[in-house]
């Protein structure tokens, strides 16, 4: 099933016996969540009819007990166990699975974790449940998603503004909401979410930040580079380096795939790199300074540099010399 089929069998009170809801993005699956225990029951049916388990404490048995009883002032009961990647013995479920009590309505939320579909207990609850998985969006689909998020309340965003607020929020998307919301209660009346507000918001700079970084390294801007390097020594708590090369390796990972991508058009780059079409042309020119040979080099300061900021081979130097070090090997390739 999908998210808005879910939505509307709950409009319609006409709930299948049993939901299973998974994937890494917990992000849908909390919303559905909270859509059913606020929306399926009525007020007054709720206190003897609506339960909430946790999977970290809560057993299979004492589940399906619940679920077997018959609704009091009621045409449904609600069962919901969050957190249900915790239950042990999950496979005494089948056997419910196969008889479930129609009056109930059993939610199980399976988050940041997959389950097989080739053993028995993954085969039965794929074939016999309403089951959704919520998947994690590709780097490259997250800023049409923050976009049109922000379209339905008449809000905008450019993409230089979105670069910022991921480099604060990474790609998680309950993360990035949180942020939107504080964003949109802050924005001024023509709605536009800016990188001076996200700046103010957030308190990342948008002069001094890991996506300016390695806009510089990729342009061998030595100066810019080196600023930079100092506004971060300022702030180490908030830029730490093995981040940094972490997000340094993924961006020259990028700049390689794009010397390999044989077919250039816009569309075939932004999938293969999954990135916004709107940097495909920072990726192209960094591509023009540096060369696949000297990538090859890049990565090799980089595993270097990484091992020493985790303090292997390294006793003495901080972590601002170790990125001064690291960015001019890199620069001077």
């Amino acid at each position: 099933m999908n998210y808005q089929e879910i939505i509307s069998d709950i409009d319609n009170k006409n709930t299948k016996p049993i939901y299973f809801l998974i994937g890494e993005e917990s992000y849908h699956i909390d919303r559905l969540i909270n859509y059913f225990l606020n929306n399926l029951l009525e007020k007054e049916e709720k206190e003897f009819n609506q339960i909430v388990f946790y999977g970290n404490d809560s057993s299979v048995e004492k589940i399906i007990s619940e679920c077997k009883i018959f609704p009091f002032g009621s045409e449904k009961r609600l069962i919901v166990v969050k957190e249900g990647q915790y239950l042990k013995q999950l496979e005494l479920l089948e056997h419910y699975i196969k008889n479930p009590q129609t009056s109930t309505c059993l939610v199980i939320c399976y988050n940041k974790k997959t389950i097989d579909k080739r053993k028995k207990i993954g085969k039965i609850l794929f074939e016999k449940c309403a089951f959704f998985e919520s998947k994690e969006l590709y780097e490259n689909q997250i800023p049409d998603w923050i976009i049109k998020y922000l379209k339905k309340d008449d809000f905008t965003i450019n993409n230089y503004a979105i670069s910022m607020l991921l480099e604060h929020t990474g790609n998680t998307l309950s993360k990035i909401v949180n942020e939107l919301e504080k964003l949109k209660m802050s924005c001024s009346v023509n709605k536009e979410i800016t990188s001076e507000l996200i700046e103010d918001i957030t308190g990342i700079s948008k002069e001094y930040n890991i996506f300016e970084l390695q806009h510089s390294i990729g342009k061998k801007d030595f100066k810019r580079t080196n600023t930079i390097i100092l506004y971060f020594s300022k702030n180490k708590k908030k830029y730490n380096i093995i981040l940094i090369i972490s997000m340094l390796f993924s961006y020259f990972e990028k700049v390689m795939l794009y010397h390999q991508v044989k077919n250039k058009n816009p569309q075939s780059i932004s999938k293969i790199l999954k990135i916004n079409p709107y940097f495909i042309s920072q990726y192209k020119n960094t591509s023009l300074l540096y060369s696949q040979k000297q990538l090859f080099n890049i990565f090799k300061y980089l595993k270097e540099y990484d091992l020493k900021a985790k303090g292997v081979g390294n006793k003495n130097s901080d972590d601002t010399i170790l990125l001064k070090e690291l960015t001019l090997k890199i620069l001077d390739v």
